[in-house]
């Protein structure tokens, strides 16, 4: 699948929520499925900075594709990286750098999130991006 099947999949799977209680739910049970980061790669070069709660995210090429794995400290923290990971892992590092991130807002989970988790998002999209940045510099 593309990035961007991926990211209609994702819209289309909060659609379904009535409320945000509900999505909260949800982003809570994408942590909880998240496959765990290794601990040695449980480096300060491999958090993000700019988030309230502790995020570890690693990059590694196989192949022509980037794979993601991530852990956090809080278990709401660890579902939001959890969909990025989703959206982002097993693609081209070409494809991560021009893939836009407006699913994010169509299901409205900036808005939804407290100015510091906000940034964090940010910051985690920015270090995904930096990843594949590294990555196509050197293919």
């Amino acid at each position: 699948m593309t990035i961007k099947e991926i990211q209609e999949e994702i819209v289309e799977e909060f659609s379904m929520f009535d409320d945000w209680m509900q999505r909260y739910e949800y982003i809570i049970d994408l942590g909880k499925a998240l496959p765990l980061i290794e601990e040695q790669y449980k480096t300060e070069e491999n958090i993000i900075t700019g988030c309230q709660s502790k995020v570890w995210v690693h990059a590694e090429q196989q192949g022509d594709k980037v794979v993601f794995t991530a852990d956090s400290d809080a278990i709401l923290t660890k579902g939001i990286i959890a969909i990025l990971i989703r959206a982002f892992s097993n693609q081209k590092a070409s494809d991560i750098l021009d893939a836009n991130t407006d699913f994010i807002d169509e299901i409205g989970l900036k808005e939804h999130l407290s100015p510091t988790r906000a940034n964090g998002l940010v910051s985690m999209i920015k270090k995904l991006k930096m990843y594949a940045l590294a990555f196509n510099a050197k293919n």
